[in-house]
């Protein structure tokens, strides 16, 4: 015959370590739905919290001190939100501008150093840029993803027609459009006496590298040509999650195709566009490797241009402010995202 400890499990109940053990699972097993819920996130609001939080504070926390530019210590004496006011102010231009003046000029004058305030220059170019990426390669990607929807012979060796430019590494992207738009070397940019099409419809000038127009027509279309291939996986996941017998239906009561589109594939697909709208945005106000290899942060200033020069100057409080200021952007974008739209994927919860 068993032994009363014995029916008990493992673990005796006079031996002094169950006890804790024992109350600690009755204590999980009282639990409601919701604290059980919260109890397995919790791991991963820890790791978070070491992996994302931490260096965001660390970071607000050093852009709170002055750049110590001269001194063997990171950063200067605590001076506030002195950083973030001359930023928005522009008194902090000297600061900015240093890391972007080119030890040479180009065509006899500086790309940047005209501008009174680069932090707000930055700012803006780092909004055309996002806002004029993201709407194209939105509506290239919905595209191509209708088309990769339809039945037809050859669709899989379409989708890896699309999906090439998206496995190109940013470096060899950017190498591509730098020889592409390099005068007398690639083929869309000649001398002044060999002028292309588009320099004749005044669409590059004859050095559209060096030119913060042109360089920044150029890095979009370059991102552009990269990521549309993103949002049409995307928004493809999300048109083979419809349900086919809608479209039957419709046929059968004589919708158009253009009826069939507005009254059931575009509201369903609405919130997978929107979330792939989301990532691009995150991304494309973070840009900054694809500009450095294709025009270098003179011609185009971005946001993380401002903070990647600073930080090699060691303006290390100047550059954290940059990059807090920039975080609180994003965060801006993603709150306003999921308020607006992420509801509505979610069934109004």
């Amino acid at each position: 015959m068993a032994t009363e400890s014995e029916t008990q499990g493992s673990i005796p109940r006079d031996s002094g370590k169950g006890g804790p053990y024992r109350a600690g699972v009755r204590w999980v097993e009282n639990l409601g739905d919701a604290a059980f819920a919260y109890l397995l996130l919790l791991p991963v609001f820890l790791l978070l919290g070491v992996i994302a939080f931490w260096p965001l504070l660390r970071t607000f926390e050093m852009s709170l001190h002055a750049d110590a530019l001269r001194s063997a210590e990171a950063v200067g004496a605590f001076v506030g939100l002195q950083n973030y006011t001359e930023l928005l102010t522009g008194q902090r231009r000297s600061n900015l501008i240093r890391p972007f003046i080119p030890s040479v000029a180009i065509n006899g004058a500086f790309p940047f150093i005209h501008v009174r305030n680069p932090f707000t220059t930055a700012l803006t170019a780092t909004f055309i840029f996002t806002i004029v990426s993201v709407f194209f390669e939105t509506i290239i990607g919905f595209g191509q993803a209708l088309v990769l929807d339809q039945d037809f012979r050859g669709r899989r060796w379409v989708r890896v027609a699309i999906i090439i430019p998206w496995a190109v590494p940013i470096v060899i992207q950017g190498m591509i459009f730098f020889l592409m738009f390099q005068p007398n070397v690639g083929f869309l940019v000649g001398g002044p006496g060999n002028q292309t099409f588009l320099q004749q419809l005044g669409v590059f000038s004859s050095t559209p590298l060096s030119t913060p127009r042109d360089s920044m027509l150029i890095v979009i279309v370059a991102d552009i040509w990269k990521t549309s291939a993103f949002m049409a996986l995307l928004i493809l996941a999300g048109l083979q999650s419809i349900d086919r017998s809608l479209y039957d239906v419709a046929k059968v009561s004589g919708a158009s195709k253009w009826q069939q589109f507005k009254m059931i594939t575009l509201p369903l697909v609405f919130p997978t566009v929107m979330v792939a709208m989301l990532f691009r945005t995150i991304a494309a106000l973070r840009i900054y490797g694809l500009i450095e290899t294709v025009s270098t942060c003179n011609t185009v200033p971005s946001l993380s241009c401002l903070v990647v020069k600073s930080f090699g100057q060691r303006a290390y409080g100047t550059s954290a402010a940059v990059a807090f200021i920039t975080a609180a952007i994003i965060g801006v974008f993603v709150t306003v995202y999921i308020v607006n739209f992420a509801r509505s994927d979610m069934g109004g919860v």
